[in-house]
């Protein structure tokens, strides 16, 4: 009954750890450049109450005979596949089709760098091209990208990432530093959350396979001005997976309250 009473706990504490992945993903089902993730259950230790033993002359073997002590979560993984592409209309608003990640970094030379999949930049009033928090856009060979300070009346960006266009002087934009650069890692799904839709380096992700590469070659994606990469999150999957969890909530808190009831019962023998 105790063992039970506490296997029951546990399915409760991680089922509401589950849930608390779907609420994020649901929460998150708008959030531009937004990879899902889900909860991964797997059983823990087991109570041997009696031991195998192998089959001695006319006697049969027995098989162990254990009882599980609950669950727990295993793993929170992360789904890195492709969002739908929204269009937007905006040359700045830029979304991956394909492999890749944009790099940003909060210094403009590049020493702290994070990875995103959301592509809504801007140009600040010194011709820097950054995202949404401010962060440098680095390009192909991992430096900011600076537009000028002239100011841009046109601009067009290609699929292989190429910035050109035209500033208010009349002269042409392009040249070194207007590539927007990729990358690539060995386990992408093993990259780290660090909120504002960035990701950064983990221990299991790797780093960036030959440092940066180019938009639209050797298996990087091509770059799509004019739209947003939405998030990957699948509503029909998430409410099934709430309603699958609720219900295994609900099941283990009832496994609880039998366990009591049982308890009381035991505790009632002497009345």
């Amino acid at each position: 009954m105790i063992r039970s009473l506490y296997s029951g706990a546990s399915g409760m504490k991680n089922h509401q750890i589950r849930m608390d992945v779907i609420g994020n993903n649901v929460a998150n089902v708008n959030t531009i450049g937004f990879k899902g993730s889900r909860a991964n259950f797997q059983d823990v230790l087991y109570q041997t109450v009696r031991y195998a033993s192998p089959a001695v002359d006319e006697t049969g073997g027995i098989n162990p005979s254990q009882v599980g002590l609950g669950v727990m979560v295993s793993s929170i993984t992360n789904n890195t596949g492709q969002g739908g592409l929204q269009n937007t209309g905006r040359v700045l608003d830029v979304a991956v089709n394909g492999n890749g990640w944009f790099v940003v970094s909060p210094d403009s030379g590049g020493e702290q760098r994070f990875y995103t999949r959301e592509g809504i930049f801007y140009v600040d009033n010194v011709g820097n091209l950054v995202n949404s928090n401010g962060f440098f856009v680095l390009d192909s060979g991992g430096a900011a990208i600076n537009l000028g300070e002239e100011g841009i009346a046109t601009l067009n960006i290609t699929k292989g990432g190429v910035i050109t266009g035209v500033n208010l002087n009349g002269d042409t934009i392009e040249g070194d530093g207007s590539v927007l650069g990729l990358a690539m890692f060995p386990n992408q799904d093993g990259l780290e959350r660090v909120g504002q839709n960035m990701y950064q380096v983990s221990p299991t992700s790797g780093e960036p396979i030959d440092e940066y590469g180019t938009p639209n070659e050797g298996g990087y994606g091509a770059i799509a001005s004019g739209f947003l990469e939405m998030s990957n999150v699948d509503l029909t999957d998430e409410f099934t997976g709430m309603i699958t969890t609720q219900r295994g909530y609900q099941a283990n808190a009832r496994t609880v309250t039998t366990s009591d009831h049982l308890l009381e019962e035991l505790l009632n023998i002497k009345r």
